[in-house]
């Protein structure tokens, strides 16, 4: 486990990308927060970490955003408005899984029960300053 202080939304990116850079094809990097904690800034420069050039916003409303191609293909879920199985195999989400590409996930805790035991989770906490996140990083090296 992994502890991390940022104090604004480009040291978060920047932190996520370097976490991306070290992450293995495949991955499956949950991460958990209250809305407005920052996860979508974290997947922006996941995103960004991982060679990508994209424009990454939160898949609200269309489940899934497809980033990268070839051995940098990325899908990055929205899980917010998941409530059970039958909504979560309506994403698709398990066929995701079996493709090889890593999958960045918002609201994991949403299907926490669904996923993979050696996930890489990430915590993004808000602090007393409105800017800083507590960030806990479990499952990396």
């Amino acid at each position: 486990m992994a502890e991390y202080l940022t104090h604004g939304p480009a040291e978060t990116e920047a932190l996520a990308a370097s976490l991306a850079a070290k992450a293995p094809a495949g991955a499956v990097i949950a991460l958990f927060g209250d809305l407005g904690a920052g996860k979508t800034a974290f997947a922006r420069g996941y995103v960004r970490g991982r060679g990508i050039e994209a424009e990454v916003s939160s898949p609200t409303f269309a489940l899934v955003n497809e980033y990268g191609a070839g051995n940098q293909k990325l899908y990055h879920f929205d899980m917010y408005r998941i409530s059970g199985w039958e909504d979560l195999y309506s994403t698709g989400f398990f066929d995701y899984l079996d493709t090889g590409a890593q999958l960045l996930i918002e609201w994991s805790e949403n299907i926490e029960a669904a996923l993979p035991p050696d996930c890489i989770r990430i915590t993004i906490e808000k602090t007393p300053d409105p800017l800083a996140r507590r960030i806990t990083v479990i499952g990396a090296d």
